[in-house]
């Protein structure tokens, strides 16, 4: 798959974002590509999900810790 190839190529913490909480869709939405490279995975924060995402990627590259 040539986006999880792209994320594993670079050194970029990123996040893996999802607006419903794909957990309690069907079944074949469970499986990720990504997550196990992902700092994070969010899921079911709506839209919200990715400025939370941000913050939190922000505040790794600035060296915060984690809470």
């Amino acid at each position: 798959m040539a986006i999880r190839d792209a994320f594993a190529g670079v050194a970029i913490p990123f996040v893996e974002v999802h607006i419903s909480n794909v957990h309690k869709r069907e079944a074949f939405r469970h499986h990720s590509y990504l997550s196990d490279i992902a700092e994070a995975v969010m899921a079911g924060f709506g839209t919200q999900g990715y400025g939370l995402a941000l913050q939190f990627i922000a505040a790794k590259l600035a060296g915060a810790p984690a809470r």
